[in-house]
């Protein structure tokens, strides 16, 4: 009986210290009009590729996984779904950093020197990208998703060991408890990952229940999935402000960089509170020092919410091109929900 054997195409990449693993080829064509309807599909009846690739042995759950997919939009390049430790986010702007670097290093969208504009369909809508090429290489990725907007702020939840934990509900992305890390004792620093995990297991369980889970355009997009903790804010010498930051994965990940929709949603609460002016900048340093560039942009509507457009500015790096051997017969590959979705 022969092997039943399939093979993957990854381009791996890190942003800000943080894993994507794009998937280039090795998968079928997914149902479904929209790249977010692929998305719910493969959420639906294959999520075995995540687990796969975010599992030992093939993976790590601090990393990030994007499958390539034929975009809808006439205007898009390529289209990506989004796959992290807690599902499947709408957006992210280290995955697109990412994805977008993958795709010209790798001459999927041919690369021209100097400033390049790009389009890529997020399964939350139309990533709009301008890259900087210099010798072949992406030196920054600028790119602007979906806008983020404050839904509730001044909530409280009972955690337990950590007592009453104050946050405010954001969505940029998907749904961001943001919390002041000092009111509860945190510096933002490499020092404290361990501690900020278990905080931030902690405190999503204990969330959860009662908070939104539907967005006003997307419909239903699960529980919580991250808190994004903060620190002070200061001013830099060329006027931009800076901010420690730490984004939480549910379950157990703290991002290496800021993120770009944990910088998405505290650049939109700071606007809500008078912090931040159109044309504003704030740079995110994670606890491991990475840095992001988020600037505020213009308003917009999302169902009764009023929204604040952002670019976050950041870089993309390759790390490893490689072919990933499944074999489906191995006791360590769950194939129940993964094989059909495999091309032969």
């Amino acid at each position: 009986m022969p092997h039943r054997e399939r093979t993957l195409e990854l381009i791996d990449t890190q942003s800000g210290g943080d894993v994507s693993r794009i998937v280039t080829a090795g998968i079928v064509g997914l149902p479904g009009k929209t790249v977010l309807e692929k998305a719910r599909y493969l959420q639906r009846e294959g999520d075995g590729l995540r687990r796969l690739l975010l599992s030992e042995p093939y993976g790590d759950p601090a990393m990030s996984v994007d499958l390539i997919v034929e975009p809808s939009h006439p205007e898009a390049q390529a289209g990506y779904i989004i796959m992290e430790a807690m599902g499947y986010p709408l957006y992210s702007g280290s995955n697109t950093i990412c994805t977008a670097t993958a795709l010209l290093q790798s001459g999927r969208i041919p690369m021209r020197e100097g400033e390049q504009k790009v389009v890529l369909e997020s399964p939350a809508g139309l990533a709009r990208i301008t890259v900087q090429n210099r010798n072949g290489r992406v030196e920054s990725v600028r790119t602007q998703g979906e806008p983020a907007y404050v839904t509730e702020q001044g909530l409280s939840v009972e955690v337990p060991h950590y007592g009453s934990v104050a946050f405010d509900l954001v969505w940029s992305g998907a749904y961001f408890a943001v919390i002041d890390a000092a009111r509860h004792g945190f510096v933002i620093n490499a020092e404290s990952e361990i501690a900020l995990g278990a905080f931030g297991d902690a405190f999503v369980r204990a969330a959860r229940p009662g908070l939104l889970e539907e967005h006003p355009d997307l419909g239903h997009v699960g529980p919580l999935p991250f808190a994004h903790f903060t620190g002070p804010v200061s001013r830099q010498a060329n006027g931009r402000l800076e901010s420690p930051s730490a984004t939480y994965v549910h379950p157990g990940v703290i991002c290496r960089s800021p993120t770009g929709t944990g910088t998405s949603a505290r650049m939109a609460l700071m606007a809500e509170r008078g912090e931040l002016q159109e044309g504003d900048e704030l740079e995110t340093l994670s606890p491991r020092g990475n840095r992001f560039i988020g600037t505020l942009l213009g308003e917009a509507q999302v169902g009764k919410y009023k929204a604040r457009h952002s670019h976050i500015t950041g870089r993309g790096r390759v790390m490893a091109r490689s072919h990933i051997v499944v074999d489906l017969d191995d006791p360590q590959v769950d194939a129940s929900d993964l094989a059909h979705l495999l091309s032969l």
